[in-house]
């Protein structure tokens, strides 16, 4: 029962101190409760909170120019969640596919990788595979082709004439931070890029510096067609998310195609433009890179043999093991470290970028008594 946080630690009500190894999903990348982002929240919040965008307001273009100076992109708009920021590409690729590609009238297909995670909307959720996040939710939105993720070849062969884009994670963070096979984003691009269809990046969580470059698409060279971003877009205080493209992607919304109450409103663009400050000027990408590394390799000389592999990229990594990874998360938590499984093997490892060598050192040890005391 979390009660308050700083930096990378955080305290229960009973004033029990813990190292989040979770960050938020990595919302919290830049800490909990940075001063510059938490400052910008009260001054903004003193001043205008919240307009509709029917009007302007003065935060909302300096973000635009932000997110555009810093991604090379053309275009962004402004969401509130992770998930809205998908189904807002969703759309966009859709009518871009309509009207750019001539696909006829309700036939634009989207190919999406097994074991994705892309929000729980019912549209989400219609081109999951796992069960339970499906199981008694249908009837389920149409115009999804599923195949395995890494493979360039079943991507060829899952387009058609009808196929508008390509929905792909760089590396897939809810099934168990899984990294693609080497030049698999390069081909991937490649193939979408000959066969006229968008090649989407959800960055959401692999973003803003969580792989060691500002975004994981980076680690190829590959430039997508359609970003997604979000959490650390809001460094873990306000919802805030947004997707950036092309004038000839974005460009296909006409006014009042697509809208959101509070997107884009002034709360949230004062809060984002703090929160990519801070990822820049305390070069968290960077930091992510190096404190990864050593994370990794230090992971990696733990002799447990209960451990199957150790993976991951910059400071998201997967620790997955031969039986349910839920009790070790619980042990964790006694020697004062929050983590969480996933797909029920893994133990993710993802504190936020801002955690030091000697945190890192703290928490192997832990992690390390935990591992190798298994019977």
């Amino acid at each position: 029962m979390l009660a308050r946080g700083e930096g990378v630690w955080v305290w229960d009500v009973d004033g029990h101190r813990y190292l989040d190894c979770l960050a938020g999903y990595s919302a919290v990348s830049q800490g909990h409760g940075h001063p510059r982002i938490l400052k910008a929240l009260t001054d903004q919040a003193r001043r205008l909170t919240l307009t509709s965008r029917a009007f302007r307001n003065d935060q909302l273009p300096l973000l635009l120019e932000q997110l555009v100076a810093l991604t090379g992109m053309e275009m962004a708009l402004l969401m509130n969640t992770g998930v809205e920021a998908v189904e807002t590409a969703l759309k966009a690729a859709r009518k871009w596919g309509y009207t750019r590609k001539d696909i006829p009238p309700g036939r634009a297909e989207i190919v999406v990788c097994a074991d994705n995670f892309h929000g729980r909307t019912i549209t989400a959720i219609s081109f999951s595979t796992v069960a339970q996040y499906r199981d008694g939710f249908g009837p389920f939105t149409p115009g999804f082709r599923v195949i395995p993720f890494g493979d360039a070849d079943a991507l060829a062969g899952a387009i058609t004439p009808n196929t508008c884009a390509f929905l792909v994670e760089p590396i897939q963070g809810e099934a168990g931070i899984v990294l693609p096979p080497d030049g698999y984003l390069t081909e991937a691009a490649e193939i979408c890029r000959h066969r006229q269809v968008l090649f989407m990046a959800d960055e959401i969580q692999s973003g803003l510096g969580r792989t060691g470059t500002l975004f994981a698409c980076m680690h190829e060279d590959v430039r997508p067609d359609v970003l997604i971003v979000g959490k650390a877009l809001s460094g873990g205080f306000y919802p805030v998310s947004a997707v950036l493209a092309s004038r000839d992607v974005l460009g296909v919304f006409a006014p009042g195609d697509h809208g959101s109450t509070y997107g884009g409103n002034p709360l949230a663009c004062a809060v984002a433009r703090a929160a990519l400050d801070v990822i820049v000027d305390e070069k968290l990408p960077d930091r992510s890179a190096c404190l990864g590394a050593y994370c990794l390799e230090r992971l990696r000389m733990i002799h447990a043999p209960i451990v199957r592999e150790v993976r991951g990229r910059g400071l998201w990594i997967g620790i997955e093991l031969d039986r349910p990874a839920r009790p070790f998360c619980e042990a964790l938590k006694a020697h004062g470290i929050l983590c969480k499984e996933t797909h029920e093997r893994v133990i993710r490892v993802s504190p936020p970028l801002v955690i030091t060598g000697d945190e890192i050192d703290w928490a192997v040890e832990r992690l390390a008594d935990v591992l190798t005391t298994a019977v």
